[in-house]
């Protein structure tokens, strides 16, 4: 009998008591009816004065090692031991998935496991949920069976750790959360084949599967993505964060979009060798685009490139925005900020402009030129009425540039001269004039200084004063485009005379009028507003 634990001591005096009852009741029955017998205490002193190592010998709470010892009786049976009166060796619950879950359910008795079980199998009871932690607290144990079931979740290794005896260990077909430790003790206390398909170790098929998309499928994806940001960035910029565009580079699919493919629709405007069109940018943006459809060189090409560098920097009241540029052998294009309004040279003809609007528009212009010729003298600029736009607020824009122009000031001079005699003199004359620009001139200088009412644009109503002004303005025209002189007025000279008519009619808003922050510092001094 030394053999014996303390335990089965208890319940063998209950089995003889009660075997009866036991036999035809269930064990849930028993553990709700069957009470401890009177010496139940003293035998529980009596076992843990002679093994103090049970471990209900820390408890106090005789009803839990009373209940636990019913529960040992009945597992002992359902496990068929031989001979449970005298020993208690192994829990056998394998394919009784319905009595499983209930002893296991019974954490009492796992509590206080009997020192003889040496032997636990609760295999092919398709038992779902978590590890059943509460088995290991049968640290005796040198055999443990849990596979052939559902079991999911991590399994607590650590755990395992006070199961010095434990030699066989069967988890395999469960669905255990893959492990990170597998390299651990525990893992090599037992072969592999305590792990099949149990989900702790790595599936070797499909790490092999996942090795192959690692390696196959990265590198496509990084191809891939390289390819994507490539396209995005060589052919739709305007789909990346503003970090990753080229500055004042647009591509053909950007303008293509932005005109709707070229569409009939957004054509504005047609010239010699060039297309204008109304386009609206991504970011909602609109712009003018002028495509230029000739093939040039590639030194051409470079050239272009290099004067679009240039003419994205002006930055001026007076002068059309340049958001940027496209460059192909065979396609060039400059994007320029959109304006509403109509050009001088349609202005003046379908109004009548009074003498004040016309002086604000030279005075604009004049403006404009200071500028170019202060900061920008390799800037050179188409001056007509045609080339000049107006914004909402008879605001005018020059719109047309020649990086690298070789015309001379004189030739910028005249070109103002022209510009200013067609802003003042009859829109009628201009258009009707047989010989051009020379005849045009001959003309006004003809009828110059006696007769000049029948050169000025009859539609204007002339006061004394606006009459000496438009007389004057007219002599400065004439000087400007004097061919046989060499002594033209400088660009101070004529930014004096018209800045002196422009405030002479109180055209500037008031003392206090703040220039633009594209004028600030730009421009002659006697042009700017004070």
């Amino acid at each position: 009998m030394a053999s014996i634990s303390g335990t089965l001591l208890l319940f063998f005096s209950i089995i003889l008591t009660f075997s009866r009852a036991m036999h035809s009741a269930s064990v849930v029955e028993d553990l709700n009816n069957l009470k401890p017998p009177p010496d139940f205490d003293t035998t529980i002193r009596t076992n843990c004065i002679h093994n103090p190592s049970l471990r209900y010998c820390n408890s106090s709470d005789l009803n839990e090692i009373f209940k636990s010892t019913i529960v040992a009786s009945h597992l002992c049976n359902e496990s068929r031991n031989p001979n449970c009166v005298e020993t208690f060796p192994k829990i056998d619950l394998r394919s009784r998935p319905k009595i499983a879950p209930l002893y296991l359910s019974f954490s009492f008795f796992w509590k206080f496991c009997p020192l003889s079980i040496l032997s636990i199998d609760l295999s092919n009871n398709s038992m779902k949920g978590s590890f059943p932690i509460d088995v290991l607290q049968c640290t005796q144990i040198q055999a443990l069976d849990l596979s052939h079931n559902e079991l999911t979740g991590d399994v607590p290794i650590h755990s395992f750790s006070p199961l010095t005896n434990l030699t066989l260990l069967n988890l395999s077909y469960n669905y255990f959360s893959e492990s990170t430790m597998s390299d651990t003790e525990f893992f090599k206390r037992f072969n592999a084949s305590s792990f099949i398909h149990s989900g702790l170790l790595p599936n070797q098929k499909k790490f092999t599967i996942k090795a192959i998309i690692l390696l196959v499928g990265f590198p496509i994806s990084v191809i891939l993505m390289v390819g994507c940001f490539g396209w995005l960035c060589f052919v739709r910029p305007d789909f990346l964060p503003r970090v990753f565009r080229r500055k004042n580079k647009f591509t053909l699919s950007m303008l293509k979009a932005a005109t709707d493919g070229f569409s009939r629709e957004n054509l504005v405007g047609k010239g010699e060798g060039v297309d204008m069109y109304r386009g609206e940018l991504r970011d909602g943006t609109q712009v003018r685009i002028e495509i230029y459809r000739d093939d040039i060189s590639r030194e051409s090409q470079r050239r272009f490139e290099e004067e679009c560098k240039v003419l994205v920097q002006l930055s001026h009241e007076n002068i059309v925005q340049v958001l940027g540029s496209c460059s192909r052998r065979k396609l060039r294009a400059i994007v320029t900020e959109w304006m509403e309004g109509e050009n001088v040279e349609i202005w003046l003809s379908r109004s009548a402009p009074s003498w004040k609007h016309r002086l604000k528009i030279l005075m604009g212009v004049v403006k404009g030129m200071c500028y170019l010729q202060e900061e920008w003298p390799e800037v050179g600029y188409d001056l007509r009425t045609s080339s000049v736009l107006l914004s909402d607020n008879l605001r005018p824009l020059i719109s047309r540039f020649k990086v690298g122009d070789q015309s001379s000031s004189t030739r910028k001079i005249h070109k103002f001269g022209v510009f200013l005699l067609e802003i003042v003199v009859s829109s009628r004359l201009s258009d009707e004039s047989k010989s051009g620009e020379v005849g045009f001139i001959d003309h006004i200088r003809k009828h110059y200084p006696g007769n000049l009412r029948e050169v000025i644009d009859e539609r204007m109503k002339m006061t004394e004063n606006s009459f000496d002004q438009a007389k004057q303005l007219i002599r400065l025209g004439l000087m400007c485009t004097d061919q046989s002189s060499s002594h033209h007025p400088h660009f101070s000279q004529i930014a004096d005379i018209i800045t002196r008519a422009y405030e002479s009619w109180n055209v500037l808003a008031s003392p206090t009028h703040k220039r633009s922050p594209g004028d600030r510092g730009k421009g002659h001094k006697r042009i700017q507003s004070r």
